[in-house]
């Protein structure tokens, strides 16, 4: 009887341990320019590939320069067709480094934040 009550036991406590992971938040998994990167040329946009889906009205990115000047040329959009997949048009940008900014909301409601930089030759 005991080891029964104890084996139900454990068994609830793992399944609500591991149903917080059912619930996954969206990160980078490939950025373009790459975070630290140093590209030759002005890139055209901004680029981000997250591992959830994104809700697009609470998702962006933006990208400033070294004296924290907007050099977006547009809001960010999220791909209709790949929800994973956001982007920003940049305007024309000269050498220096830049820094790209994203909040991305998951379509489960979980926010996550984050930015990183690259340097334009």
């Amino acid at each position: 009887m005991k080891t029964t009550l104890f084996a139900r036991g454990t068994l609830a406590a793992l399944t609500l341990a591991f149903a917080q992971f059912a619930h996954a938040h969206a990160f980078p998994k490939l950025q373009t320019p790459a975070a630290g990167a140093t590209v030759d040329g002005a890139p055209h946009e901004v680029s981000i590939e997250f591992s959830e889906a994104l809700e697009p009205a609470f998702s962006s990115i933006t990208v400033t320069d070294s004296a924290g000047k907007a050099v977006t040329d547009g809001k960010a959009a999220v791909d209709t067709t790949d929800p994973k997949h956001m982007k920003v048009v940049l305007a024309s940008v000269t050498p220096g480094v830049y820094t790209v900014a994203w909040v991305a909301v998951a379509s489960d409601g979980h926010r996550t934040q984050g930015h990183y930089t690259f340097t334009v030759k």
